[in-house]
């Protein structure tokens, strides 16, 4: 089977967390040829593995992987760096005659390989130096505050803990003179030079949340507690993008003797249950995208059967 072309479009495939479009994506993969692109903000870090549910080594020797593995967990990555190494993969591909699937959950990123993504100007170090220590001695309220009055469209969009963002906002802000939902009025628009055709699956809201279950019992099992001792004992603290990781925070507070495993436990799956509550949310923003309601008795041959028709067809809504 060759991978479909639809106006030269990249096939992107997305779906909530534990909705089983990792081993979809890389048994069409295989059928099609393809690398896969991912398409998701944790996998991206050496030492998260078994609770950001990367590739086993199997399989990415059996298909290439592209952005898996890249950073380090105390590094930072932004959806700007990493769409341009995404680009990057998807062009080298082209020159190769190599078909890319692209797969993840991550909403920013898939935003940005639909929309393209506003750059702005380059970090200010010591411009983001004095707000980040303004956010240290004052707190982040009367940064907020100077952000809503400044520019409240970008204020309505970031929540008042979002520490990362608002400097970001009130950084344009100082080094353009213009409010950085000026800048970002594109988005909302597909981009031009770079079709995505995206198919969405999606299990019945009572099976994803037993799959979210089942898989984190499993993640336990096969030793993600190991994993987040041996992250806890690196030299140097992980990034807060990589903190980001759902469950790492939970396990390193039971780690600490904060709360009991079980406990533990149950606020993952609630946690990851919300998660997935807020991904299907993001993805209804996308209107061309096809969805696909996943069986609960279907096969993994008969669903990756149902995306490859996806793909190959045109989206008419």
């Amino acid at each position: 089977m060759h991978a479909p072309v639809y106006q030269n479009a990249l096939p992107l495939l997305i779906g909530p967390t534990a909705s089983g479009k990792s081993a979809v994506a890389l048994r069409l993969a295989r059928q099609w040829g393809a690398e896969l692109l991912s398409v998701d903000s944790m996998k991206l870090y050496r030492g998260l593995e078994i609770g950001v549910a990367k590739p086993s080594a199997e399989e990415r020797a059996a298909v290439p992987h592209h952005l898996v593995d890249i950073r380090e967990p105390w590094e930072s990555c932004s959806v700007a760096e990493w769409l341009k190494l995404a680009e990057s993969a998807i062009e080298s591909a082209r020159l190769r005659g190599v078909p890319v699937l692209a797969e993840g959950g991550t909403a920013l990123y898939i935003k940005a390989l639909r929309e393209g993504l506003f750059e702005g100007p380059g970090r200010d170090d010591a411009l983001r130096a004095r707000l980040e220590a303004q956010a240290d001695a004052q707190g982040l309220a009367p940064l907020y505050a100077r952000l809503q009055a400044a520019d409240p469209k970008a204020a309505a969009k970031i929540l008042p803990g979002d520490r990362r963002r608002m400097i970001r906002a009130l950084e344009v802000l100082e080094l353009t003179g213009q409010p950085i939902s000026a800048h970002q009025s594109q988005w909302g628009t597909l981009r031009a030079d770079l079709k995505v055709r995206v198919v969405c699956i999606a299990p019945e809201r009572k099976a994803l949340y037993a799959r979210i279950d089942t898989r984190i019992a499993k993640m336990l099992k096969a030793g993600w507690l190991d994993e987040c001792r041996a992250l806890l004992a690196l030299p140097k603290p992980l990034s807060r993008e990589a903190t980001q990781a759902l469950g790492y925070k939970t396990l390193f507070a039971h780690l600490r003797g904060e709360t009991t495993l079980a406990e533990a436990q149950a606020r993952i799956c609630f946690d990851t249950h919300h998660f997935a509550r807020k991904q299907l949310g993001w993805y209804r923003r996308f209107p061309e995208a096809t969805w696909i309601e996943v069986r609960g008795d279907e096969t993994l041959d008969a669903l990756t059967a149902r995306v490859a028709q996806a793909f190959a067809e045109p989206h008419t809504k």
